[in-house]
């Protein structure tokens, strides 16, 4: 699997909504999907005292639908063959009647793992595909295959993680064979416990799942481990014998190439954040970042030679750079591992399933630093990393990161009507906080042909349609500051003659509206979604020609809520309505309850009936 959290492509996605939304991005889930029927789904573990294992998978799926076909009947499997090897012990389509199609050896193909083709060090990850034949609706795919550990991720321990799948289910059975010596810690919701069976030296411990109907994650919502089925199961007592494992594996080395090194970065530098902060910058500059899981991909960073001699390394090979930079010039830090994706919880019992990001912390600074954020500076979190509990490698406490960060948006539109209902418009956006580099960075990464190409989309999401382009000012370099703009014509703002509301758009995506309604996108939620803290303050002024009269404006509003802050104005100058709105979210954790979004949902309702309304204007 990959992990491509912090990818350019992912950045100008973000740019796209100008990087200030309040909700992290989740893709759209319909909740149980009866495209198809898993009837069997047993996986059973042979695990040896050295830790290695034997998993045998069993998978017998129904197709009910015809879309199951495209996407179901080709199955990927990933590994790592340094670490384990794996065997396709039998595949075939089974028809209604009976009749059998098997997958023929040339249908099983083998190839690198996308995100780390293109890197050698970490070219032992492979995925083997299995392409079923003949697949109709009606038709069972059988698919049983063994995974080999040959090598421990952690030595003489076992962990693992698993959740049932979003589709109707039979039977989904985990069963973990292991020495009687070895204590299997279990955290379990959804699954029915059967009583060990201890024979022979060893213990025999199932669980099944207990299947019921998923229901749609709602938008913006945590991860589905934060409130849904999942089964931990570990040999490791706590997080402290957890993290005490981790760190033996990831000791680092400083060299004296690496004491050098750190020399002429922070040469002149005095104070130890300053140090801190401009080794970071180096490493995320410089060492590109190669999306790998810290669990398939193994948990022994890389030589610190071997990284800088590459150029690149996964999280924990930049972890491990950091660590080694830092002790150079006397900064104690520890790998930090959390999850960086959208959950905020862990199991009782310690596994890597939900550790999937390494990143660094300095005690003395009580600093966080994530140097594979390449468009975030030191100082700053990526906001998938904010209010996240963390496991320090090095004393195996667990901590928190910080809920909040300064983050505020400051945006000055311009419409300038014409007769004919078309308008010029300008906007100019100033970001401060942890997006300002985000956006320098998104700009950057883009040619002008495609700056002036998102123009048009943003537009698109205002329910615009015109052309443009960006600027931005190369004067403002402050890594916690951005200021860009963009300038052109939108060929529908007004419907003259008339009467006709003008939409008080006080700025385009990505701006207060958005971040309003990204809250407020759901009637009733039953989830807890992601909700982060920030500022925007908007103004737009719009100009109309001499022979259009200004009927009505709305009524400034203002909404105070424990949660949130918003206020409107408008008012008159000349021929001309200027809008100004503000929008201070301010909750304490970057997680909002259902009981939260009830408590905010009246005023919620009140700020978007403010951000929908028109001025109505009419041409003579």
């Amino acid at each position: 699997m990959s992990y491509a959290l912090f990818s350019p492509r992912r950045w100008l996605g973000f740019l796209a909504v100008f990087l200030v939304g309040v909700n992290s991005a989740v893709a759209a889930n319909p909740g149980t999907d009866t495209a198809i029927t898993i009837e069997k789904d047993l996986r059973t573990y042979f695990i040896n005292e050295d830790g290695s294992f034997l998993a045998d998978h069993e998978i017998v799926a129904l197709i009910n639908e015809e879309r199951a076909i495209q996407w179901y009947s080709q199955r990927s499997l990933s590994y790592n063959k340094t670490l384990e090897n794996l065997e396709i012990v039998q595949a075939f389509t089974q028809k209604p009647d009976g009749r059998k199609v098997p997958v023929k050896p040339e249908q099983i193909k083998e190839q690198q793992e996308r995100e780390s083709s293109d890197a050698p060090m970490f070219q032992d990850t492979l995925v083997k595909v299995v392409i079923f034949a003949e697949v109709a609706i009606g038709d069972r795919l059988v698919l049983q295959y063994k995974t080999r550990r040959t090598s421990a991720l952690f030595p003489r321990h076992f962990e693992s993680l698993s959740h049932p799948p979003f589709h109707p289910i039979g039977q989904f059975t985990l069963v973990y064979n292991l020495p009687k010596s070895m204590a299997l810690h279990a955290d379990a919701r959804g699954f029915k416990a059967t009583e060990p069976v201890v024979a022979e030296g060893r213990a025999i411990y199932r669980w099944d799942n207990v299947p019921e109907k998923k229901e749609r994650i709602e938008s913006g919502a945590v991860s589905y481990q934060d409130y849904g089925q999942y089964l931990a199961v570990s040999t490791f007592p706590d997080f402290a014998a957890f993290a005490q494992a981790y760190d033996a594996r990831a000791k680092t080395q400083v060299t004296p190439q690496i004491r050098a090194l750190a020399q002429t970065i922070t040469e002149g530098l005095v104070s130890p954040r300053d140090q801190a902060m401009a080794l970071n910058d180096w490493v995320r500059k410089n060492i590109r970042y190669v999306a790998v899981y810290i669990g398939p991909g193994g948990v022994v960073p890389h030589p610190v030679e071997t990284i800088l001699a590459n150029r690149y390394g996964d999280c924990k090979d930049h972890a491990a750079l950091m660590e080694a930079l830092l002790a150079a010039v006397g900064i104690d830090s520890t790998p930090a591992l959390l999850n960086a994706h959208n959950a905020y919880t862990l199991p009782k019992v310690p596994t890597l399933g939900v550790f999937n990001h390494v990143m660094t912390y300095i005690p003395s600074l009580d600093l966080f630093l994530d140097s594979t954020a390449q468009p975030i500076a030191g100082g700053f979190l990526p906001v998938f990393n904010l209010d996240k509990p963390v496991l320090l490698s090095k004393t195996g406490v667990l901590v928190r990161t910080p809920a909040v960060q300064e983050s505020e948006t400051e945006s000055d539109t311009v419409f300038k009507i014409k007769s004919s209902g078309d308008a010029d418009f300008s906007q100019t956006s100033k970001v401060t906080g942890w997006a300002a580099q985000v956006s320098r960075f998104a700009i950057d990464s883009m040619r002008p042909a495609d700056r002036n190409r998102l123009v048009t989309a943003i537009l698109s999401i205002s329910g615009q349609k015109g052309k443009g382009e960006f600027n931005v000012d190369q004067t403002d370099s402050s890594h916690d500051r951005f200021s860009m703009s963009m300038s052109g014509q939108t060929d529908n703002l007004v419907s003259f003659p008339g009467p006709a509301g003008v939409p008080t758009l006080s700025s385009f995506s990505g701006g207060i509206a958005q971040r309003v309604l990204a809250v407020a996108a759901e009637s009733d939620r039953t989830q807890a979604f992601t909700c982060i803290a920030g500022s925007t303050k908007e103004q737009a002024r719009f100009e109309f020609p001499q022979d259009v009269n200004i009927i009505a404006m709305p009524t400034s509003t203002t909404i105070e809520h424990p949660t949130f802050e918003y206020a409107s104005t408008y008012s008159k100058e000349a021929n001309a309505v200027v809008v100004h709105r503000s929008f201070n979210f301010k909750h304490p954790s970057a997680v909002c309850t259902p009981q939260d979004f009830l408590n905010m949902r009246t005023a919620l309702d009140l700020a978007m009936s403010d951000l929908k309304s028109q001025i109505v204007v009419q041409r003579q």
